[in-house]
């Protein structure tokens, strides 16, 4: 008679009887095994698993070269999966588009969808390891994000050849067609774990600015027009002469200039992303580094008003401990180790050093108010390339702002302008803001009447300031007696008395020796 078929409560006792008993073997090897042997011994059952496992997995993670720069290759998969995942994905992530209206969507962490080319069927996952530290922080530790993608080992000759290539070509197109350009700035060194992707914050530049409404003078602007053009088309050149494909520039000029906007106007007509850093959230050299890594090609790397962002040459740290030193020494002070420890030669060699090579295609640029202050080593020829003097505004600059803000190409008070331009100093940021209407009556007459009347004031203001020279020239061209007596009015410090004295006492005593021995000599 045949045997009766067991019932499931019966399958279901068996199997836990088994899962306890291997559980309570594993808990055994774990306890009393060595840990190199049970490593061994995990290895080859990895092995056994794989030799049977149909399926071949290749992972494409965030981040290469420990953690220095973000992968090209996962950025590509990422916009390629952007536009299937939409189709067979449950779990998305929405951001803002291109055009601020429109919303993109993409896998989530941890999703799995399919894809298929040429009738083979391949799966991706989108997955991240936190990394666990024993240390306390209060900083979060870094995510490791990656793609795995999965397939039949007997494809895999045409996914390796074909697939993949597939894959990164058809995610650059994408990632060409809906980048957007940003604005970086470096966090605070303070919360920095040197993971590039923490090392830059960014928001969507939107910055309007372009050469068409610069206020300068349509031969210099032109002149740049073509320098940066010449630069975006030269890799081929620069690979031939062995230079690195970069560019620095130096603007320099009075406040209000538009040194900024000049920054703006590059970007948008370059379509390079800007990223702004802030020297003095940088704590020493290394990290000024790792920032340079974590740049992307097509760039501009901006550091504004250079002068004032750290002390570079070390001279002004002198001038301070120097009078200090005997105060230091006698209280015992700890010395302040909070400021950026940023030198001149690591932001030398930030500038054209072996590191500025990585990546290809910046331009760095530096703003100053005060070009003189500046190390001469940081400016010279073959790292600031380019200087451009954001100087006053001058009437071609002015006839540029009049057609933006006023809609005006030609007025009868341009005479009367143009005039006052060549008496008084005015920057195009005080042009700009007597041009641009207060209310919804002003007209262009009103605002044309607004600008005279300031570049009346500041004729005057600069005639008074000139005034003011003039006599302080003639001061310093008194006569010798006037002088003598001016300096005889001048009281004396008794300091200087006193440390002549005990002079005067020895000389007075060296003579009476010197009399004595010609008596003796007698």
């Amino acid at each position: 008679m045949a045997e009766a078929p067991r019932t499931v409560m019966e399958l279901v006792t068996t199997l836990g009887t088994r899962i306890a008993s291997f559980m309570f073997v594993w808990a055994i090897i774990r306890q009393y095994v060595p840990v190199e042997l049970r490593r061994n011994l995990e290895s080859y059952t990895h092995r056994l698993l794989d030799y049977f496992y149909p399926y071949i997995r290749i992972s494409i993670h965030e981040f290469t070269g420990s953690h220095l720069k973000r992968s090209e290759a996962y950025t590509s998969v990422e916009a390629y999966l952007s536009t299937n995942s939409t189709k067979n994905a449950k779990r998305l992530k929405a951001e803002v588009g291109r055009d601020s209206n429109k919303v993109s969507l993409s896998m989530d962490e941890h999703e799995r969808v399919a894809d298929e080319f040429n009738g083979v069927q391949v799966w991706w996952l989108s997955s991240k390891v936190v990394s666990v530290s024993r240390a306390m922080s209060d900083y979060p530790e870094p995510e490791k994000r990656f793609y795995r993608l999965k397939f039949h080992k007997k494809h895999r000759e045409m996914i390796t050849e074909t697939y993949l290539e597939h894959v990164l070509n058809k995610g650059k197109e994408i990632k060409r067609q809906n980048k957007q350009r940003r604005l970086y700035t470096n966090n605070s060194g303070s919360s920095i774990k040197y993971s590039g992707r923490r090392m830059w914050s960014h928001i969507v530049f939107e910055h309007p600015a372009t050469f068409e409404t610069l206020a300068m003078e349509p031969s210099k602007k032109q002149e740049i027009i073509e320098d940066l053009s010449t630069f975006s088309k030269s890799k081929d050149y620069y690979a031939r002469i062995g230079k690195a494909w970069k560019r620095g520039y130096l603007l320099y000029g009075p406040p209000g200039t538009g040194k900024s906007t000049m920054i703006a106007a590059m970007a948008n007509f370059l379509s390079y992303d800007i990223y702004d850093l802030e020297l003095t959230a940088v704590k020493d050299n290394t990290e000024l580094r790792m920032l340079l890594i974590g740049t992307t090609s097509k760039s501009i790397i901006v550091i504004e008003d250079i002068d004032c962002s750290l002390e570079l040459t070390g001279q002004r740290k002198k001038k301070e401990e120097k009078p200090d030193k005997g105060k230091k020494e006698a209280g015992k002070e700890p010395k302040d180790e909070g400021g950026s420890k940023v030198t001149l030669s690591g932001l030398l060699n930030f500038i054209d050093g072996l590191w500025s090579a990585s990546g290809g295609e910046r331009i760095i640029v530096f703003t100053t108010n005060y070009v003189e202050k500046l190390d001469p080593a940081l400016t010279r020829r073959g790292r600031m390339d380019k200087h451009v003097e954001m100087s006053y505004c001058s009437f071609e600059g002015f006839k540029v702002l009049a057609k933006n803000y006023l809609e005006v190409e030609d007025h009868p008070a341009f005479d009367s302008i143009q005039q006052l331009m060549t008496e008084a100093l005015v920057t195009p940021a005080d042009v700009a803001e007597n041009l641009m209407h207060k209310t919804t009556t002003e007209n262009a007459d009103v605002c044309l009447s607004n600008l005279i009347r300031a570049l009346n004031e500041a004729k005057d203001l600069k005639k008074n300031e000139l005034e003011k020279l003039e006599a302080m020239s003639s001061d310093k061209q008194k006569e010798p007696v006037e002088v003598e007596a001016m300096l005889l009015d001048q009281p004396r410090e008794p300091v200087e008395v006193e440390e002549m004295l005990p002079n005067k006492q020895a000389a007075e005593e060296s003579e009476a020796v010197q009399v004595e021995g010609m008596l003796l000599d007698q």
